[in-house]
């Protein structure tokens, strides 16, 4: 294992990491999960679900094409082998001030756009400016920050941060600069940042766009000049000489297209498919290879979230009583062939989610808030209820009992097989989704409400209309998920604080707006041990899962990749699981 190598604030460094030291030295010439020896050329082909209408994926508006990643760069990028540490790409060395308040980045003399033209502190400081005003919510909620920007020269700039309301400083600041996306000044003059386009965008990345068909498919090529080919951080990565995605409307058909030889390597997230989906003469003969890779960061947490805006679910009693309905082991041996791990954390698979009865840092951030929180999350660890696997169906018959005690608390009754409130106004929902996969949970959650007197209809929308219904929460209930890294920060406000609540576009589905979870959300990112870190992250958890704002579902402890023989991987797989960048094709 590599020795910790300090990143000191007095000199310029290679790099940042949020708590501790650097894993790599100053003199890497690789990260440890990629074969530097990787031979280049070829292409590697993906089919995937949805749609597209946009190559701008730094605004709001519209639903980007997958890829866009490639094109634009950042002036630090991820080792995805450590929770979060930042390591050289646009800029060669940063500065950070002792207490974080400040950073300064010195940028490659090398770097340059797909244009030649060199890369500059002018595009630095013009990046931030469009994304602070027209860049999407969790990014104007984080570079709202920055008191200053300054250029020193052509190839620094240095950005300051104000204090939090409480005088503390947001630590995470430095490194959430370091992966701000960098776009060209020159390019977008007398062009609309905000608005969404087909054209393709100036970058400095290792992929442009070469061919698009709007919604179908996008093709990118290397670029053969790219300026960071030889970076420590790029060593042995983005090996294919053209990247494909191919759209597809139904998954189904998008797995038949991958065994038929038209896609390269596919991310399977349905155990059924995995289970029985693969069979054929590809896999016999090992031209198919499957895969189950282990990794260790959190997954998502998905369910069918409640929107809380609406007066329906404003209730906890009412969320919790519609968690306690459905017979979710019979779900996971039927639908999933027992292959998923039901969720019982906003961050599962991980060390941050919350166990037992809170104790040491996670009682110790629970503490001030004991009398706005149920005495019970002190008391009892949160389970998910008990269907009675093992021992028939009487663990759901008490649970729905209990869904019947909890409505009725709420002012809920069952009137000639319907649940009503005092005026007669019946409980009913919409279940809003956008991948016909996802109907078979939604429509057995749905069912298993009748027998509470509960109305819920599933509905199955395209993907553009469903994105424009989620970013206005034009829904009553929604199967979505957040996601998390192993070093949760500023993000957490986005996806559950108040101010994000409000905020259209926000991942703040269930309109969360609770000043406990502001507080433990914006405490995170002040953490200056990694024990803090993670017993606030566990206290936060704790307090939403105590919210009951979503149902959870389930999530896999391992990727399952399927991938034709020709495509290669390193032997190594990283924390954060394996990273196609790092691939090549025989």
């Amino acid at each position: 294992m590599l020795a910790p190598h300090p990143a000191s604030a007095d000199s310029p460094h290679h790099g940042i990491a949020m708590h501790g030291d650097l894993a790599l030295p100053p003199d890497f010439t690789a990260l440890p999960y990629v074969n530097p020896a990787a031979p280049k050329g070829g292409t590697i082909r993906q089919a995937v679900t949805g749609s597209f209408d946009s190559l701008h994926p730094h605004i709001v508006r519209g639903v980007p094409a997958l890829g866009m990643g490639y094109v634009f760069e950042t002036l630090l990028t991820r080792s995805w082998d450590e929770p979060f540490s930042l390591y050289g790409l646009l800029a060669d060395r940063v500065e950070v001030a002792d207490d974080r308040s400040a950073v300064t980045f010195h940028i490659d003399p090398k770097a340059r756009w797909q244009d030649g033209t060199p890369l500059t502190a002018a595009d630095v400081l013009f990046s931030l400016e469009v994304q602070r005003r027209d860049g999407t919510p969790n990014r104007r909620l984080f570079y709202a920050k920055v008191t200053a920007a300054e250029a020193p020269d052509p190839q620094t700039v240095r950005f300051a941060f104000a204090p939090n309301p409480d005088g503390s400083i947001d630590r995470e600041m430095p490194l959430l600069m370091g992966l701000m996306p960098i776009h060209s000044k020159a390019f977008w003059a007398g062009r609309d940042f905000s608005r969404t386009t087909l054209e393709p965008i100036l970058g400095s990345g290792p992929y442009r766009v070469a061919s698009v068909d709007p919604g179908r498919r996008i093709v990118y090529e290397r670029v053969r000049d790219y300026w960071g080919r030889d970076l420590p951080v790029r060593v042995g990565q983005f090996n294919a000489d053209r990247l494909e995605f191919d759209y597809y409307r139904d998954d189904s058909v998008a797995l038949e297209a991958f065994k038929a030889g038209q896609g390269d390597v596919r991310y399977e997230s349905d155990p059924a498919k995995w289970a029985t989906g693969y069979d054929g003469p590809a896999l016999r003969d090992g031209r198919i290879v499957r895969e189950e890779l282990p990794n260790h960061r959190p997954e998502p947490a998905r369910g069918l979230i409640f929107n809380t805006r609406r007066p329906l679910f404003a209730d906890v009693r009412v969320r919790q009583a519609l968690g306690m309905a459905p017979d979710f082991d019979w779900i996971g041996r039927s639908l999933f062939h027992g292959l998923l791990t039901r969720t019982a954390s906003y961050y599962p698979n991980s060390e941050l989610a919350a166990q037992g009865l809170p104790q040491g840092e996670e009682l110790q951030a629970l503490t001030p808030f004991r009398d706005r929180l149920p005495p019970d999350l002190f008391t009892k660890p949160f389970t998910l209820p008990d269907n009675g696997t093992g021992g028939g169906n009487g663990g759901l018959r008490a649970n729905r009992r209990e869904a019947l005690r909890l409505l009725e608390q709420a002012g809920w009754r069952v009137r000639d097989g319907r649940l009503t409130d005092d005026a007669g106004n019946r409980f009913a929902f919409e279940i809003l989704l956008s991948d016909p996969s996802e109907e078979r949970v939604a429509l057995e959650f749905a069912r298993s409400l009748e027998p509470l007197g509960i109305a819920a209809r599933v509905r199955t929308v395209d993907s553009a209309q469903f994105q424009a219904r989620l970013e206005r929460f034009d829904f009553d209930m929604t199967m979505r998920w957040w996601a998390s890294s192993l070093s949760p920060g500023n993000e957490q406000l986005y996806y559950y604080g108040s101010d994000a609540a409000g905020q259209e576009g926000s991942r703040n589905l269930a309109g969360i707006r609770d000043p406990v979870v502001d507080a433990l959300a914006r405490s995170i990112a002040a953490a200056t041990t990694r024990d803090a870190l993670v017993g606030r992250v566990r206290a936060l958890d704790r307090v939403l899962l105590w919210g009951h704002y979503m149902v959870p579902l389930y999530h896999s402890p391992v990727d399952r990749i399927a991938r034709w023989a020709t495509l290669h991987r390193p032997a190594v797989t990283p924390l954060y699981g394996p990273m196609l960048e790092s691939w090549w094709v025989e």
